[in-house]
């Protein structure tokens, strides 16, 4: 088995988002935190409970599409057990997002009750969007906002500075920056941001990347492995050996029938992020 890269990456402008959520947050009712579903702990940074404390929460696991749909479901059985409620989301097409206002009026009922009685029914209800990079958090505010309002590319570090939208009638967003923490103590879960395009791939080794998720693929979803890349039981293969083999179904051969293992850890790469190995969940809750 390779080994896992210690992957680090926390460019300068993420320690600013840093100190703006902080200051932000007295601001906002409720914090929404956006993360993905393929890896529900990975894509929550650990910093952020403790910056919200009591403030109320509920996270979305988007990109479910993407994700397994069993495993999805044990995410949010998990998070309810721990006071939190979950969605399973998809911003780009727009599915579970009908049921989100709702859950926020439902998690705020005790505050709207409250300005009711004050004679303040029709203050806005502010919300903080926060996220890793590359979440969807873009995605989520364009569709409640039914228009174009925030930059949405495939790649992290696309919105840089602070913005509010209105999205309904008393219903305000406020949209962050994508933030990770200074340093990942567990190597897998820079691992794992990696998988899904949350770390640049500027800052990583794409060819043992990729080998590390075939390895996870061959031992959790060997079929996967034998429908996309037409490749029998790789189990007992070592690393390089598994992505010469898909390189080699691919024809991606150089000089002298080398295969070009660079072009197929990026073919690899690019098929898991864009759904085409299928739904899978990297990463699942510890039973209770």
């Amino acid at each position: 088995m390779s080994e896992t890269q210690n992957i680090q990456w926390f460019p300068g402008h993420m320690a600013k988002t840093r100190r703006l959520i902080q200051e932000s947050l007295p601001q906002v009712d409720i914090v929404v935190e956006i993360t993905d579903a393929r890896i529900p702990a990975s894509s929550r940074n650990p910093e952020l409970a403790g910056w919200v404390g009591d403030k109320p929460r509920i996270i979305l696991l988007n990109k479910c599409d993407a994700a397994d749909p069993a495993a999805t479901a044990r995410w949010i059985e998990y998070y309810k057990s721990q006071g939190i409620k979950a969605l399973a989301t998809d911003c780009r097409s727009g599915k579970g997002l009908k049921g989100f206002l709702p859950a926020v009026r439902e998690e705020l009922a005790e505050l709207l009750k409250r300005r009711e009685e004050k004679g303040m029914a029709g203050k806005s209800i502010r919300m903080m969007i926060v996220g890793i990079p590359n979440v969807g958090k873009s995605s989520f505010i364009n569709r409640m906002a039914g228009e174009k309002r925030a930059k949405v590319e495939d790649r992290p570090g696309v919105t840089r500075g602070r913005q509010w939208v209105r999205v309904a009638q008393g219903v305000d967003l406020l949209d962050m920056p994508g933030v990770l923490w200074p340093k990942f103590e567990d190597p897998a879960v820079g691992e794992r941001l990696a998988f899904t395009g949350a770390v640049k791939d500027g800052v990583v080794d794409i060819e043992l990347l990729a080998m590390r998720l075939l390895e996870w693929l061959a031992q959790e979803y060997p079929q996967v492995l034998k429908d996309r890349y037409k490749l029998e039981d790789t189990r007992e293969m070592e690393s390089f050996e598994r992505l010469e083999a898909v390189g080699r179904k691919r024809g991606m051969l150089i000089s002298g029938g080398e295969v070009n293992t660079e072009r197929a850890a990026i073919t690899v790469m690019d098929e898991y992020r864009s759904g085409k190995l299928g739904a899978l969940t990297l990463e699942l809750p510890k039973r209770e």
